[in-house]
């Protein structure tokens, strides 16, 4: 291999002390050296509005897509919001989703997701797939990292003290990769 695995993250969570933006942290200390993943920030884009699509598309959006086209890879992690994503996920999967060239199509990915919950926000990461199954996304099947009792895994500084949750997400990350290479480089470009 010539170059690293480009992975982009997106985090379904705004909040400051997230427990699934502490779980992207995560994924970036465990991940391989060959791999490089970037925690993209959706904080700053505009409720989608198809008034703004064409000439119209918000720069904060462009970027955003141009991030995800020249990735290799994408890691989500979502909590679980009345038994979906939150908004402000579907929000950013909406911007891009009207985007040419479809930045999501044939693109790896995978899905953690952390909650206080005892489900550690399962059926977010099922609407999830739903989701983006139209958006043409392969997922890595396996491990499924779903972070129940967050709340008591998570330290205050966004420490994951848990061995095995940690090492389920370095498995997942490894996961991607090699998923990333058996699918080799996207060619798709829905329009």
């Amino acid at each position: 291999m010539s170059s690293k695995t480009r992975i982009v993250a997106f985090s379904g969570s705004l909040r400051k002390d997230s427990y699934n933006t502490a779980a992207i942290r995560i994924a970036i200390e465990m991940a391989p050296t060959e791999c490089d993943i970037e925690l993209l920030d959706i904080s700053k884009l505009p409720l989608y509005n198809q008034e703004l699509d064409g000439d119209k598309v918000p720069p904060e959006v462009l970027q955003l897509a141009e991030k995800v086209i020249t990735a290799d890879a994408i890691l989500f992690s979502t909590p679980e919001y009345n038994y979906s994503v939150p908004g402000v996920l579907k929000n950013a999967i909406d911007w891009l989703s009207r985007q040419k060239p479809q930045p999501f199509a044939g693109k790896p990915a995978a899905i953690m997701s952390s909650s206080m919950s005892q489900l550690g926000g399962a059926r977010a990461q099922y609407h999830l797939r739903q989701i983006m199954i139209y958006l043409d996304v392969h997922f890595v099947n396996k491990p499924e990292v779903m972070i129940a009792g967050a709340h008591e895994k998570f330290d205050s500084h966004g420490q994951l003290a848990d061995a095995t949750t940690r090492d389920f997400i370095g498995q997942l990350v490894t996961a991607l990769i090699t998923l990333n290479h058996k699918l080799g480089p996207s060619e798709t470009t829905y329009e």
